[in-house]
C-alpha cells in the first residue's frame, strides 16, 4: 500500500497544489528564491486564523556576546497571574534562511491563548549571511535573557522550556545542547515539532516525493547556507545538528512531532530513539498522512486539532 494525504489535509491542500503546478523549484543553492516564495506561503498561513484578543505582544531588543542586535517579542495571555509562571523560547520556521518573527506572531498568539504559557519569540540572525554558530548562539544569548529577567516579566525560572517547529526544533534541540554542556540556564522542556536534526540529507525517496513541502533540495540549500562545505561530513558539531550528539544523557525531557510524510520523519524517529535510550522522557508522535507544517495550510482538519491539542498540552505542563 502506498502512502496517501489525509483527506481533510487533502481538500485543504489541493488549491495550494493546483498554484503550485507548472512552477519549477529554484535549484539548490538558491536562497533569494526560497525567501520570497516561502515567506509568502508562511504569511499567507499566518494571518489565515485570528489573532486572539486575550494576548499582549511587547518587543525588546538584545545585544548579544558579539555585538549583534536581535529582536525578542515577548507574549503573554491578559489573565495571566501575578505570580510567577510557566513561559517558553519560541524558535521559528524556515531553514535558518528565512523568516522572522512578525511571519509568526498569529501562531505565536494562538499557542500562548490556548496554552497560558507566555512565549519569547526570537529573531534569531539567519545564514547564509550568518551562518553557524551565529543562529543558536542568539538563541542562547536570549535564554540567558529570559531567565535574567524573569522577575520582572512575572516567569518562574524552574517552568522555562524551548519550543520551536522545523528549523526551529533544530534550534530548540541545539539549544538544550548548549545549555547542558555550558552548565548554563536550565530548560524544563524541549517541544520539538517536525525538528530539522540532521544535515546529512538522505537521498529522495519516490514514495514521500509527491507530497513534501520541504524538499531534499530546500534542505540541502540551507545545511550548506549554514555550514558550508562541512555540511554532511564528518565534522558537524551538535551544536549545529543536534542528530551529532554523541550522548544525549541528560537532557531535558522532549515532546517530539513529524509526519510521516515530511522528510524528516526518519531523524525525528531516530533521535526519540536516541534520547530514550539515554534515559531521557521522550513523547513521541509520528502523525500517518500529513506533511512538513501541514496544520498552516489545513488548520481546520480533524489531524490538525488534534496536533495542536497535543502541542497545547505540552505547553501547559511546564
Amino acid at each position: 500500500m502506498s502512502f496517501a494525504l489525509d483527506p481533510q489535509v487533502a481538500e485543504a491542500f489541493a488549491p495550494f497544489a493546483a498554484a503550485m503546478s507548472g512552477s519549477a523549484p529554484p535549484p539548490v543553492g538558491d536562497v533569494a528564491a526560497r525567501r520570497v516564495a516561502v515567506e509568502a506561503r508562511i504569511r499567507q498561513a499566518d494571518i489565515a486564523q485570528p489573532f486572539p484578543d486575550d494576548v499582549e505582544v511587547a518587543d525588546y531588543r538584545l545585544t548579544t556576546g558579539e555585538g549583534a542586535t536581535i529582536r525578542m517579542r515577548w507574549y503573554t495571555r491578559e489573565d495571566a497571574s501575578d505570580g510567577p509562571g510557566p513561559a517558553a523560547l519560541y524558535l521559528h520556521a524556515g531553514g535558518m534562511i528565512l523568516g522572522h518573527i512578525g511571519l509568526f506572531d498569529g501562531t505565536v498568539a494562538r499557542y500562548v491563548s490556548a496554552s497560558g504559557t507566555s512565549m519569547l519569540s526570537v529573531d534569531y540572525r539567519l545564514a547564509p549571511e550568518h551562518p553557524y554558530p551565529a543562529p543558536v548562539e542568539d538563541v542562547y544569548a536570549a535564554l540567558i535573557w529570559l531567565h535574567e529577567h524573569a522577575d520582572e516579566l512575572g516567569v518562574n525560572r524552574a517552568r522555562i522550556g524551548v519550543f520551536g517547529d522545523s528549523a526551529g526544533g533544530g534550534l530548540a534541540a541545539a539549544v538544550a545542547i548548549l545549555a547542558r554542556d555550558r552548565k548554563g540556564p536550565a530548560i524544563t522542556k524541549q517541544i520539538l515539532v517536525m525538528p530539522m536534526l540532521d544535515d546529512r540529507t538522505p537521498d529522495p525517496d519516490p514514495r514521500l516525493a509527491p507530497f513534501v513541502l520541504w524538499s531534499w533540495d530546500d534542505n540541502r540549500t540551507a545545511w550548506q547556507a549554514i555550514l558550508g562545505d562541512a555540511a554532511g561530513g564528518p565534522d558537524t558539531p551538535a551544536a549545529a545538528a543536534p542528530a551529532r550528539v554523541a550522548d544525549p544523557a541528560g537532557l531535558p525531557p522532549a515532546y517530539i512531532e513529524v509526519g510521516q510524510l515530511d522528510i524528516f520523519r526518519d531523524e525525528a524517529l531516530t533521535y526519540a530513539l536516541r534520547l530514550s535510550r539515554a534515559g531521557v522522557p521522550v513523547e513521541f508522535h509520528l502523525y500517518p498522512g500529513v506533511p512538513h507544517r501541514f496544520d498552516t495550510v489545513a488548520f481546520s482538519s480533524d489531524i490538525a486539532r488534534r496536533v495542536l491539542a497535543d502541542r497545547v498540552r505540552a505547553l501547559s505542563s511546564f
